[in-house]
């Protein structure tokens, strides 16, 4: 049962405002008005608290929703009332005003998951909440089993890891390794490429394969491509706890960017059997996820030879630019500069091997661009540490920027909103590029969108 259309938030909605309604009671002779007119304040006063607040966290600019801000609104409504009418109600009445507030509070989880299509489905909610695994999900023992036995599945795996953290000491949850068909037909295991896919600022690593339909996805194109997939690396855990924000870099949150890069690379190449050439490594991610891929490819070019970034934006934030030089790197604005992508691909200089698919979640024209060497016009990349939701115009100025440092890359457009669900389409539409790029087997190599 689907959690972002249908009949479970229309019906949880219609019990919120019935609930509502029964809790408020007959209040004749009482100032009924004064009360509504002051239970309505209320709620205007929280929507403006919750929304001031969210823009100084720097999470977004944009309220998640119309829906959101009119739910937090019944709320402060809801528990004004039931505040206000308490003592003139009957028990049962202050029973149902109380229920009123949670079914309210519950609405505007609703309406913000149905915002960003965290939680797509009942069942996906639920093995969050239990910790329940489908069946597709095993641990590294049932790997070395599953290879004992000779067994090659008919889909893609999904392995648990518990991956040290003797480089970063980047405290973390259990991670996710997939691997396809083809990886459990030879021992040792075929050097398969890898991707590094990497979530939204409030995520865990199984949202990519539940939310954004990653498992899927992968388990499609390896139908149709012999079992074969890069081995993705579904997917590190960047923040260490769901709220927190750390953009992938080193700082006061935790060394976020040595723990991918030092801990899960090294361990995916070791335990897995990669390939550990760069030009067979790539990045993706959604959101700040698609944010960390850039800096992360523009630091460490070494490493990674590609990435698709879907509605990032043009640097770690978490705020202002001052607000995340003191939130991010404590203050310190060289460290700052040191995972900055615009300082740090202007410092670097012409690219050797890396491009990029921008993928935004709007309606916009498809712009690729050839690397080169071609001086950036100012203007072209006016504002650039200003924060901005237009991922259009952020996409476009990154892509100039990184064309004149000899990086190739494309502006995409995918359908949806700023969404998992919409997220799940760019992915299926990056793979075959990403793969083909990566050097994936019995694939063919695509070029980027746009090229003439």
């Amino acid at each position: 049962m689907s959690l972002i259309s249908g009949a479970v938030p229309i019906g949880l909605e219609v019990l919120a405002i019935a609930a509502l309604v029964i809790g408020i009671g007959r209040l004749g002779g009482r100032p009924l008005l004064r009360w509504l007119t002051v239970a309505l304040l209320t709620g205007v006063l929280l929507a403006v608290v919750v929304r001031v607040f969210v823009k100084y966290q720097g999470w977004s600019e944009k309220a998640a929703s119309l829906g959101s801000v009119l739910w937090v609104v019944i709320t402060g409504f809801a528990a004004a009332m039931a505040v206000l009418a308490w003592r003139g109600n009957r028990w049962w009445r202050r029973i149902v005003s109380v229920l009123a507030v949670f079914l309210a509070v519950l609405c505007g989880f609703s309406e913000l998951n149905i915002a960003t299509g965290y939680f797509p489905t009942v069942q996906s909610a639920w093995q969050r909440v239990t910790g329940s695994d489908p069946p597709q999900w095993i641990d590294e023992a049932a790997v070395a089993t599953m290879r004992q036995n000779h067994e090659e599945p008919t889909r893609g795996t999904m392995v648990w890891v518990d991956i040290p953290r003797d480089a970063s000491g980047f405290g973390h949850r259990r991670e996710l390794v997939y691997l396809p068909p083809a990886w459990f037909r030879s021992d040792p295991p075929p050097r398969l490429p890898a991707v590094m896919a990497i979530g939204a600022e409030f995520s865990h690593p199984s949202d990519w394969p539940e939310s954004g339909g990653a498992l899927k996805t992968l388990d499609e194109f390896a139908a149709f491509h012999r079992g074969n997939t890069p081995v993705v690396v579904v997917f590190p855990d960047s923040t260490g706890t769901f709220n927190n924000d750390t953009e992938c870099v080193n700082g006061p949150r935790g060394n976020a960017a040595d723990h991918l890069t030092e801990d899960v690379r090294p361990y995916v190449v070791s335990r897995f059997g990669v390939s550990p050439d760069p030009a067979h490594w790539g990045l993706l991610g959604w959101s700040s996820g698609g944010t960390c891929a850039l800096m992360l490819a523009a630091r460490n070019p070494e490493l990674f030879s590609a990435f698709v970034a879907l509605d990032g934006q043009l640097g770690p934030n978490s705020g202002t630019k001052p607000q995340t030089i003191a939130r991010l790197f404590g203050g310190d604005a060289a460290a700052w500069a040191a995972f900055d992508p615009k300082t740090l691909i202007e410092k670097h200089g012409r690219y050797a091997n890396m491009a990029a698919w921008l993928g935004v979640s709007e309606e916009t024209p498809t712009v690729h661009r050839a690397g080169g060497d071609d001086p950036v016009q100012p203007e072209a990349v006016a504002g650039w540490d200003q924060y901005s939701e237009d991922h259009a115009a952020n996409a476009n100025k990154l892509c100039v920027l990184l064309s004149a440092h000899n990086v190739e890359c494309s502006v995409v457009s995918y359908p949806g909103n700023h969404t998992f669900t919409a997220a799940a389409r760019g992915f299926a539409d990056a793979l075959p590029w990403l793969a083909g790029r990566l050097g994936t087997p019995d694939t063919e190599q695509r070029p980027l969108p746009g090229v003439a």
